[in-house]
Formats: structure tokens, C-alpha cells, sequence
């Protein structure tokens, strides 16, 4: 990979481990990550007509993409309610890389090299082995987390796929924000009725502020894809949970214990492996 592609990526890593410590923070987390999409959107609907239109046999991959969006939102919300930060973060970046790389490889017959799929191991087994031991999360926190990785996964290869067929990493981006902006508040009107957004709150601020560094982190890495192999980027990306995992002990009060930092060493190292595999 590239030095530009390897900044993208550690770039997004820590803008998502960011957004993801606001939404565990929230007291209502389906309300907060609704409102999170709210500034994606607007920032993202002014470049949807700068941009060039996608290719029109992209726009299947943007609405499936969005959709699996919107179930992730779900999962990952539901996942949060029983786990810490520390602990469900891993869990749900860490069943994605793998995952990711066999269905590019299957759909897409990208192959990895011998150094990649080595980055790519560690990478998968040293975020994994932070959500082991006594101290791990609830079954009910694993199963969800684990589900949300699956989703994860999913929408990786979408995205993986879709930008190229796209032909505009910027325009596929704009939409899919737009997308999954429009059908997440539907959903929670669905399942909750009613959204009621108050901009004099501080905390639908701080929403905002989440969204915006969501936005960035998925832009980042979607540009990303449109420049190298989707396998090795999304484990690169991977990477965010050692800055979600110091995130959470400086900001969010959990704990920091000597297997977590070992396993960030080991995904620390699985980067490093795909950082001189280009």
C-alpha cells in the first residue's frame, strides 16, 4: 500500500474510535447516533451535486450499502447497552477484516499477499483477544457485537466494490451519507414514534460533533478503497481499536489491563505488516 493510503486509513481509524466513544457516552444512543447522521447528511448534500452523478450501476450498491448501515446502527446500539467501550469495540471491528477480505476475494478476486494476510491474522487475532477473559463483556454484548461485525463486514465489501463501479469515490460517499441520513430517522420514527431534536441542548451538539467525525472517517476510508485493496485497509482501519481503548480508559473511565495493551501490540505489529506489504 501507499503512504497516502496508509494515512487514510490510520486517519479514519481514529475518527471512528472517536464517534464510537460519543455514542457510549449517550444516554439515549439510538437518539444520539440518529442525530449523528444528521450532520453527515447536511455537509454531505452539497458535494452529492458538486460531484459528478455515480455510474447508475452503482446506485444498488450505495442503497444496500446504506440499508446495512442502518442495521449496524441497530446492532451497535444494542451491543453498547450491555458492554463497554473497550469491550465491544473489539469485538465488533475485530470479526470484520477476515470477513472482508474473503468476500473481496471471492466477489472481486482481489488476493492478498503473504505479508497481507499475515497483517491481516494479527490484526483480527489481537483485536479478538482483547474481548477475552474474565473481564469480558456479557453473552448478550458479545452476540450483538458479533453481528454488527458480520454487518460491518458486509457493507465493506459493498463499499469495496461500489466505489469502483461508481467512478467517483467522492459522489459514492455523498450519497451513501444521504442515503443511510434518510432511512436511519425513519427507522427510529418507526420503532420509536417520535424524534425530537432540541439544537439549544448541549448534547444534541455533541451528537453533531459525533456525525461529523463519523462523516470523515467513513469518507476517509472510502477514498481509501478507491486506491488500494479493500482486505488490508479495512484492517488497517482495525487499528482504531487501540485508540478506542485509550479513549475509554482517559475519557470514559475503563479499565486499562496488561492483556489489552499486549493485544494492541499485536494489532500495532499486523499494521505494521500491512504497512510494508505495497
Amino acid at each position: 500500500m501507499s503512504p497516502i493510503v496508509i494515512v487514510l486509513a490510520l486517519s479514519a481509524a481514529v475518527l471512528h474510535a472517536t464517534w464510537n466513544a460519543f455514542l457510549r457516552s449517550g444516554a439515549d444512543r439510538l437518539w444520539t447516533v440518529t442525530v449523528m447522521s444528521f450532520s453527515g447528511t447536511i455537509i454531505a448534500i452539497p458535494f452529492a451535486f458538486i460531484f459528478p452523478l455515480p455510474a447508475s450501476s452503482a446506485w444498488i450498491y450505495i442503497a444496500l450499502s446504506s440499508a446495512l448501515q442502518v442495521g449496524y446502527t441497530f446492532f451497535l446500539v444494542a451491543a453498547y447497552r450491555y458492554g463497554q467501550l473497550g469491550q465491544v469495540y473489539p469485538i465488533v471491528r475485530g470479526t470484520a477484516p477476515l470477513l472482508v477480505t474473503l468476500g473481496t476475494f471471492l466477489l472481486a478476486g482481489e488476493r492478498p499477499s503473504i505479508a497481507q494476510a499475515i497483517g491481516v491474522t494479527l490484526v483480527a487475532v489481537g483485536i479478538m483477544s482483547l474481548a477475552l477473559g474474565k473481564s469480558r463483556a456479557s453473552w448478550a454484548s458479545i452476540l450483538f457485537a458479533f453481528a454488527t461485525g458480520v454487518i460491518v463486514a458486509s457493507y465493506g465489501t459493498v463499499d469495496s466494490i461500489g466505489v469502483h463501479v461508481a467512478q467517483h469515490a467522492g459522489a459514492y460517499a455523498a450519497w451513501v451519507f444521504i442515503g443511510y441520513g434518510t432511512m436511519l430517522p425513519l427507522a427510529f420514527v418507526l420503532v420509536r414514534r417520535n424524534l425530537t431534536v432540541n439544537f439549544g441542548e448541549p448534547d444534541t451538539w455533541k451528537a453533531l460533533g459525533g456525525g461529523i467525525a463519523a462523516l470523515f472517517a467513513y469518507a476517509l476510508v472510502v477514498i481509501a478503497f478507491s486506491l488500494g485493496p479493500a482486505g488490508p485497509i479495512t484492517a488497517l482501519r482495525e487499528t482504531s481499536v487501540v485508540f478506542a481503548i485509550l479513549i475509554g480508559w482517559l475519557f470514559l473511565g475503563e479499565t486499562l489491563t496488561a492483556r489489552r495493551i499486549v493485544a494492541g501490540a499485536i494489532v500495532a505489529l499486523g499494521a505494521i505488516c500491512l504497512g510494508l506489504a505495497r
